[in-house]
């Protein structure tokens, strides 16, 4: 098998590039493996299905930055069964990992080579795929100011997502969309915030899905109506421990479904996160996708 490790330049640690290179110079002569360098928004996602068009041998990918990276690999290798991924989670959040608990243990190349692969869901976007979290409304907003401050210090960083709750918090509370989950109604109008999740985590802190898991074919639906900003701070710490879905002061403002269909429909310029990246979709379909990808866990982990 080869392995190819996507390194984005601009994600998190400056240093990262270094440590992939140093463990790889450590790796037995015995294993391929190569580094390519992102050179731009996509170019990960165009690399890697160029790729994989030509060479039909196993190959393994590893997306080196953040969810964003995540993101352009599992969309890259999603119509190639040939190949397979992996994280080395070197950016600013990284949420899709504690899935699996130790983001630690995704940080040692040797166990990440050396892993067993396992199939896991995947959701499909319209044409694109999501493996983590898609999630619109406040969480758009919050994903794409996230987006803009990223790299400023201060409020950039491990702060990103912190930054943008509170632009969010005096800017976007309200939303318009028409959500249906396996044909039931769960939004006719306005709403505060929905996630469609895959994985468990988002913001780097937020169990924003507890129940959710990778490979049991289903889709984590969550709604939450319009709530006064007073009630946004008092909850909120709730919500990022996940307690939202048993705690009874969530129960006027969640509508849970765990289903394998969603449809939106929210108009012109309604925006959706993937995965951390915003794009503009007036109406959107979610599927799950059973098994769709493989993804290798560190050899610590099985």
């Amino acid at each position: 098998m080869k392995h190819i490790f996507i390194v984005n330049p601009i994600s998190g640690r400056h240093t990262a590039s270094q440590e992939i290179y140093g463990s790889l110079s450590k790796l037995p002569s015995d294993v391929s493996a190569e580094v390519y360098v992102t050179k731009s928004k996509g170019d990960g996602e165009r690399y890697i299905r160029e790729y994989l068009s030509k060479n039909s041998e196993s190959v393994r990918f590893y997306a080196c930055g953040g969810d964003g990276t995540l993101n352009e690999v599992v969309n890259g290798i999603a119509p190639f069964p040939q190949a397979s991924f992996s994280v080395f989670p070197c950016g600013s959040g990284n949420d899709f990992v504690k899935c699996f608990g130790s983001r630690e243990a995704f940080l040692d190349i040797p166990a990440l080579v050396s892993g067993e692969e396992k199939l896991i869901d995947i959701m499909k976007v319209n044409d694109r795929f999501c493996v983590n979290i898609c999630h619109f409304g406040f969480d758009s907003y919050v994903a794409s100011k996230m987006n803009e401050v990223r790299s400023k210090k201060i409020i950039g960083g491990k702060h990103a997502y912190t930054t943008g709750v509170v632009l969010g918090f005096l800017n976007a509370m309200k939303s318009h969309a028409i959500i249906t989950a396996d044909g039931e109604t769960l939004c006719g109008g306005d709403f505060l915030f929905c996630t469609v999740a895959n994985g468990k985590y988002v913001g780097g802190k937020y169990l924003c899905a507890p129940n959710a898991s990778v490979d049991d074919g289903l889709l984590d639906i969550c709604v939450a109506s319009t709530a006064s900003r007073f009630t946004f701070i008092r909850l909120v710490k709730y919500y990022a421990n996940g307690s939202h879905l048993t705690d009874p002061r969530f129960k006027k403002y969640l509508k849970y479904r765990r289903c394998r269909h969603v449809t939106i429909e929210g108009g012109e310029d309604f925006k959706i996160s993937l995965d951390g990246e915003v794009v503009n979709m007036p109406r959107a379909e979610i599927d799950i996708v059973p098994n769709g990808v493989k993804l290798a866990l560190p050899k610590t982990l099985i």
